[in-house]
């Protein structure tokens, strides 16, 4: 029997990192039956403000999810009255106009990251994850047909993890990364960037809004409570203290500054300092151990899309995950993540760094500004720039790389909620995604020739539906992903090497022999 002080545990996936990249992948893992351990060193949710912006692409793989319910609206038939449209920015410039299909949630979601976060634990609480709070990991190490994590607890406690993999969601300071030596290209920090909650002295010294001067940028927003949430940009250089706490003094002498005046300012909170130093591990994946969020990837936070970029990871790590673990994966399935999941976070890095070097008060780049400002405001909701930057910024205009020969052009796209009429009634992409199964969709006679028997005899965990035409799904049938992709249609290759290609050979033993166990983690001694 092993004393309090030291504890083994084994699960099937360990999650270090139980902010919402780390807690949304737990849900996504419990719910289909994968004995998932979070390790967190917070106590509880924090209540320092971060992220508020989730973009569209997020938005919609949540709502599939069931994740987001209460927060957007979706009418359940897929049949939206019209296009929606959010109003944005582009490198601090108004005009960027975001748009999403019909049928679709508004392309925009304004939520604090705490309360997503608190969502998230609740649920995979509820779905059986376990999750350690107050734990902090101090080894990650590799071993025959597994991965051990030594975890160090309140009082001394020390848990041992025997893990089938661990997944590092634990922040850019990742020690999952460190010590699974994956390496990374750098950016290093130019600019030097402060934030805090302050209450001004004189009300409306500083009105809400985005602020240029010739000495940089403030970002004021009113807090409910009276106070003022501040961000400071400031180009000259990188601050050479950045890794040090910040006081009232310097955010007070910084605001002045830019702002070419004196503005006072009492009761701080939530004091930090920020720079655009980027980062993008040079593989998601090493073995049995992989990387999400912020430990995987780092960007000057402009235009609101850390959060996003980092929940989108955990949406397409869950299932193929889930399905490597149960045995139910094709080769080389969990090899997609790094590949699809990647070059996507390297264009954020790039873009975000092109609209800070939009934002240098250098006057040499106000014509390039006012060029932008033309394109955002000239083409409005109906097309062009505003909607190219808009599908970027949004992740959008996100397209897969094929995994079939002689692919098909639906995959690798994103398939938008359409209304669909099935012999169980009207229903939409929404509600039969929100189980987590992939999909197969089958229009008219023509096609029900893609046999549900076999279909179903060898992959259990397709659902098959047959639905009338459409004509916004001009095609005979169509392969989902768990995730809301395309995976096959038709007109490419034919649809038994594609499920073989995500599914493997329709078996649904786990490695090692047996059948999967599903439920909570188990504990040894």
């Amino acid at each position: 029997m092993q004393s309090q002080a030291h504890v083994q545990i084994r699960a099937q996936v360990v999650v270090v990192g139980g902010g919402p990249v780390g807690m949304f992948l737990a849900c996504e893992l419990a719910e289909y039956g994968v004995r998932t351990l979070v390790v967190e060193t917070g106590t509880a949710v924090s209540e320092r403000p971060k992220a508020t912006t989730l973009h569209a692409r997020a938005v919609q793989c949540l709502a599939r999810r069931g994740h987001l319910d209460g927060l957007v609206r979706v009418d359940g038939s897929g049949a939206g009255a019209a296009v929606t449209h959010s109003s944005f920015h582009f490198a601090g410039i108004p005009g960027l106009v975001v748009s999403a299909p019909a049928g679709e949630p508004n392309p925009l979601l304004k939520c604090p990251q705490e309360q997503l976060e608190r969502r998230f634990e609740q649920r995979a609480r509820a779905v059986g994850a376990r999750i350690l709070r107050g734990h902090r990991v101090t080894e990650v190490r590799r071993e025959p047909g597994g991965v051990r994590v030594t975890v160090e607890g309140p009082a001394g406690r020390v848990v041992e993890c025997a893990a089938d993999y661990v997944v590092g969601a634990d922040g850019a300071r990742s020690t999952v990364r460190e010590q699974a030596g994956i390496g990374s290209r750098t950016y290093p920090a130019t600019v030097s960037a402060m934030a805090g909650d302050v209450r001004l002295a004189e009300a409306g010294a500083l009105r809400p809004g985005w602020h240029r001067t010739p000495r940089g940028w403030i970002v004021v927003k009113d807090v409910p409570d009276g106070t003022v949430r501040l961000r400071t940009l400031n180009c000259a250089a990188a601050h050479r203290t950045r890794h040090q706490p910040l006081t009232l003094e310097e955010l007070r002498r910084e605001v002045g500054w830019i702002a070419g005046r004196d503005i006072a300012m009492t009761s701080p909170r939530w004091l930090g300092r920020f720079s655009d130093f980027s980062r993008l591990a040079d593989s998601y994946r090493s073995g049995r151990i992989l990387l999400a969020g912020d430990a995987a990837h780092v960007h000057f936070p402009i235009g609101g899309q850390g959060l996003s970029t980092g929940l989108l990871d955990a949406v397409g790590l869950g299932w193929k995950l889930a399905y490597t673990v149960l045995g139910k994966a094709g080769k080389g399935l969990l090899d997609t993540y790094d590949q699809e999941r990647r070059p996507e976070a390297q264009r954020v890095i790039d873009h975000t760094r092109a609209q800070l070097a939009l934002m240098r008060p250098d006057p040499e780049l106000d014509p390039l500004r006012a060029l932008f400002v033309e394109l955002l405001t000239g083409s409005g909701a109906g097309g062009g720039e505003s909607t190219y930057l808009g599908s970027m910024v949004s992740a959008q205009g996100t397209a897969l790389p094929a995994r079939t020969a002689d692919a098909s052009p639906w995959e690798g796209r994103f398939l938008h909620n359409v209304g669909l009429t099935t012999s169980e009634g009207r229903t939409d992409v929404i509600g039969l995604l929100r189980a987590g199964r992939p999909l197969l969709l089958r229009f008219g006679e023509q096609g029900r020739q893609y046999g549900e028997h076999r279909v179903g005899r060898r992959y259990g965990m397709v659902r098959v539906v047959d639905a009338e035409p459409t004509p916004e799904l001009p095609c005979d049938a169509l392969l989902v992903r768990p995730d809301g992709y395309i995976a096959w249609a038709p007109d490419g290759e034919g649809l038994d090497p594609a499920l073989s290609a995500y599914f493997g050979d329709g078996a649904t033993t786990a490695p090692g022999g047996g059948h999967a166990e599903a439920g909570h983690v188990r504990l040894v001694g």
